[in-house]
């Protein structure tokens, strides 16, 4: 909620502002066409602009990369064009996201899958993943869109605690399967050392700053306070060991935008799956990681009938 309506503001604020100076100008004899055209380009500058900070940071704390995954021009080229796309649609699913990510209605399902965002973000991020699910006739996926933003990551995971009952009222089931984004696989395992494993089926990180990024001193609040790296909050989640009879994967890019170095998305522990040529936000829209998710779902579901 509270993302949401932060961009509702801003929309709103900013566009207000924008119609005056337009309509001054064009009382004054400018042209109509060029403030029409200009919206989308000030917008498209200004992601572009947050595209260009984010993998200007990435590659100067980047962790050192294998020889074969160098990428060359135009993959460098496609790399940073999808990261700006992906970025470029998030605010208007974010705004939308109870319309967009809306969870289903109660109906039986024995592994329900639980989706959690990344940080200053919410369910609205899901929008592609929870389409291509459906498309693929996967039943019971729902969202958690947690907050205050900027609040501690512990009570992120008090009410991804809250939620995973609810599913469970909702479903009948005993456990429910994990997929998070960035921040959220920090939720995830806040919640592990807090609640235990006997309510997860087994847990899927997606670009997951498991031992922080620097992207985190670029904004306060206590939950990027906790995701820089070397955080007294971050050693002590470190000095957990997993539960080594839950499935826990963390899914990661060679080259993403928000999460450096990114090396520090391998986790002691957890089956490692490395990817290369995605963005951070990007890795939310690519297709080999939908069939990763998928995959993962379906032997979660097929894993009780064994």
């Amino acid at each position: 909620m509270w993302t949401a309506v932060t961009l509702w503001v801003w929309v709103l604020v900013v566009g207000f502002a924008y119609a005056l100076a337009a309509a001054h100008s064009i009382a004054a004899g400018g042209s109509p066409a060029a403030w029409i055209i200009g919206a989308p380009l000030l917008y498209a500058c200004a992601i572009a602009a947050m595209t260009a900070v984010y993998f200007a940071l990435a590659w100067i704390f980047r962790s050192r990369r294998p020889r074969d995954l160098q990428l060359g021009p135009g993959q460098t080229l496609r790399l940073v064009w999808w990261e700006f796309w992906a970025l470029a649609g998030a605010a208007p699913r974010m705004m939308f996201y109870r319309a967009l990510v809306p969870d289903p209605e109660p109906t039986r399902v024995d592994v329900p899958v639980l989706l959690l965002h990344g940080v200053l973000c919410n369910a609205g991020v899901w929008r592609r993943l929870t389409r291509f699910l459906a498309s693929r006739g996967v039943p019971g996926v729902y969202g958690l869109s947690y907050g205050p933003p900027l609040a501690s990551i512990e009570l992120f995971a008090d009410q991804m605690e809250a939620k995973i009952d609810a599913i469970r009222a909702a479903t009948g089931a005993r456990r429910v399967m994990i997929v998070s984004h960035s921040m959220g696989g920090l939720v995830a395992r806040a919640y592990l050392r807090r609640y235990g494993a006997g309510k997860l089926a087994r847990v899927l990180t997606i670009g997951a700053p498991h031992h922080g990024s620097v992207h985190a001193w670029m904004f306060p609040g206590t939950s990027l306070s906790q995701l820089r790296p070397g955080s007294p909050w971050l050693a002590a989640l470190g000095s957990e060991r997993l539960d080594p009879a839950l499935r826990f994967v963390s899914l990661w890019s060679w080259h993403d935008s928000m999460v450096a170095p990114q090396l520090s998305s391998r986790l002691a522990g957890a089956i490692d799956v490395p990817l290369a040529g995605i963005g951070h936000n990007a890795l939310l829209r690519d297709p080999e990681v939908f069939a990763q998710v998928l995959g993962e779902i379906e032997e979660a579901r097929a894993a009780p009938a064994r």
